[in-house]
């Protein structure tokens, strides 16, 4: 028993010698990342009642802001990533994140607590509310600043800190380790979600905004506090670059040998292939980034013993046939920007605040926690897709997965048109009961309609973002090889700062063209006296249009590549299986 024991501490830990690494360390790691969750989507429900309460904001200028705030959150978390990789390495980025989230929750505190920081009141002025100061605007975005400078760096690197200290090739069983972990780590995170946008959001509404925003800090004192003391135990892995320099070389190697015909037949050994490669020569699509492998002088450009002189003149077959498979992918992934939209409506809190939100006498749901049945709609969906759809379809398609991958971006984005218009026929519904009620001039009045009348959009929402999601970070991964299943998470992030962005462009479109001549905005803080459902059918029309968008794509790319990766068949095939426990994860 006890050598069974020490071998089992050997495989986990990686050596008889080693102290460092092993499921010893994942408890911390796993508790940073969630209360990192946890107060971070805490925060964002009810942060446009507090940006429009406290700092006198109209809501459509509160929701663009807070778009960006996403759009940057998302975008960084990319450049956390290669920051990683390159230069700091995974333990450094994210206790870097974790202290730049616990200051921007700190400062975010401070101005609930400090009178000084924001504006006062609009009670205590006698000409209606004064505006905010330079000074005071400064201190709330360089709090979501730190935020999401915390976010793009925690986020990307904690779930790859984790598999550090798991990663043992000696160990027969590390696969399934790995798998566990994964799985576990996923789950965390769905908890932590979950919690956010319940407890937290309650406290906000019942005990106040200093304690409100208190527990988040706390929870970040706490969150760096449990990574600083299993410091000693991590395995900190050193940089050894990001997958994403490999894809810059490639084009700046690219446009440096512009002028090299490549019409021309070159053979085989005028291309450039890393050891044991199994391409002979770049595809034939997209041959303009052929010139980045092609060998011009090897006395100058590869090393005696045969490695590359500077990879930003030279790159390998492999990395220009991955560049074609990111611009291979980057069309169909466009089509999902719309969707994502659609997904973050911009005044959805103000509909659940003058509707009855009781389901007992005495409780009602918080309406920042409301989007819960979107998140629960899109568990159950998976979990039944793949139990009881996925081996019934596979019966009539021939295919494991039940659907390809494209079908069920497609049925993603029909569900998603549905969602918008139902959307904006309940708040036609809303809006006449309000004036009926005489509530015209009372945004704060709550009317005699139940909160449930917006729960099938929501549950729409959550099985369109299932189908899509997922369909999308499959139909990435049959084009990439195994080696980069995580650029599919890459990719989805990317994707997410740009819907983030288009959203916040067209709430401030709409709201400037409506509001022009003294008209008032759809996207009005009085709900009563916009046009919202407006908004939302405009949404329905840009869906109908991306969906057409998306049928145009998937002929283009049926047409001229086919959908298949240009990497070698044997390699493709040891994907499958990884890609179906991808999907499932994600």
């Amino acid at each position: 028993m006890g050598n069974n024991h020490e071998q089992e501490e050997s495989l986990l830990n990686h050596s008889h010698s080693s102290r460092m690494g092993g499921l010893r360390t994942i408890p911390f790691i796993i508790v940073n990342e969630a209360c990192e969750r946890i107060a971070s989507y805490g925060l964002q429900p009810n942060m446009i009642i507090y940006i429009t309460t406290f700092y006198h904001m109209e809501a459509a200028a509160a929701s663009v802001l807070l778009g960006l705030w996403s759009a940057v959150s998302n975008g960084l978390a990319i450049l956390g990533a290669f920051i990683s990789d390159s230069y700091l390495g995974r333990f450094r980025a994210v206790a870097i994140g974790t202290i730049s989230s616990l200051l921007g929750m700190s400062v975010l505190w401070l101005t609930t607590v400090f009178p000084q920081l924001r504006p006062l009141p609009c009670s205590q002025y006698q000409h209606g509310c004064g505006g905010t100061t330079v000074s005071q605007f400064a201190v709330i975005l360089f709090s979501f600043g730190l935020m999401s400078i915390g976010a793009g760096f925690v986020r990307p690197c904690s779930i790859a800190l984790g598999a550090d200290q798991l990663e043992n090739k000696e160990n027969p069983d590390n696969e399934r380790l790995m798998d566990t972990y994964f799985n576990w780590f996923y789950a965390s995170v769905g908890i932590s979600i979950f919690l956010g946008v319940t407890v937290i959001v309650y406290i906000q509404d019942n005990l106040g905004w200093q304690i409100g925003f208190g527990v988040p800090a706390l929870l970040m004192v706490l969150s760096v506090s449990v990574l600083l003391i299993g410091s000693p135990l991590y395995i900190k892995a050193k940089p050894k670059g990001s997958m994403f320099t490999g894809l810059f070389q490639v084009a700046v190697a690219a446009y440096r040998k512009r002028n090299i015909d490549v019409q021309l037949n070159y053979n085989d050994d005028c291309y450039y292939k890393a050891p044991e490669s199994k391409l002979p020569e770049p595809s034939t699509d997209f041959r303009w980034l052929n010139r980045a492998c092609i060998i011009q002088d090897p006395h100058i450009e590869l090393k005696p013993d045969g490695k590359v002189s500077d990879p930003w003149s030279l790159c390998c077959v492999e990395n220009v046939e991955l560049m074609k498979c990111f611009l291979r992918v980057l069309p169909m992934c466009s089509t999902c920007l719309m969707l994502l939209v659609t997904f973050s409506p911009p005044l959805l809190i103000y509909q659940l605040l003058s509707m009855d939100r009781h389901i007992l006498p005495h409780f009602e749901i918080p309406a920042g926690s409301f989007g819960m049945i979107t998140l629960i709609s899109l568990t159950i969906w998976i979990a039944f897709y793949d139990r009881a759809l996925v081996p019934l379809l596979a019966r009539f398609t021939g295919k494991l997965t039940g659907l390809s991958p494209v079908p069920r971006m497609g049925a993603g984005l029909a569900l998603g048109i549905v969602a918008a218009a139902l959307s904006a026929i309940t708040e036609t519904i809303r809006r006449n009961k309000a004036i009926d009620a005489g509530f015209e001039d009372d945004p704060n009045a709550v009317i005699n309609m139940s909160c449930m009348w917006l729960a099938p959009q929501l549950v729409l929402t959550g099985m369109a973002e299932a189908l899509n999601v997922v369909g999308q970070i499959e139909f990435i991964y049959t084009l990439f090889p195994k080696t980069m299943s995580s650029f599919a998470a890459a990719i989805y992030t990317f994707g997410l700062a740009l819907s983030s962005l288009m959203g916040s462009v067209l709430v401030s479109v709409v709201d400037s063209v409506t509001s022009a001549g003294g008209n008032t905005s759809w996207l009005a803080t009085n709900i009563n006296r916009g046009h919202l459902d407006y908004y939302n059918w405009l949404l329905t029309f840009l869906g109908v249009i991306n969906f057409l968008y998306f049928l145009a794509i998937c002929w283009f790319t049926e047409h001229h590549h086919g959908g298949r990766s240009s990497f070698s068949p044997e390699e493709e095939e040891e994907q499958s299986e990884d890609r179906h426990l991808h999907g499932a994860s994600l």
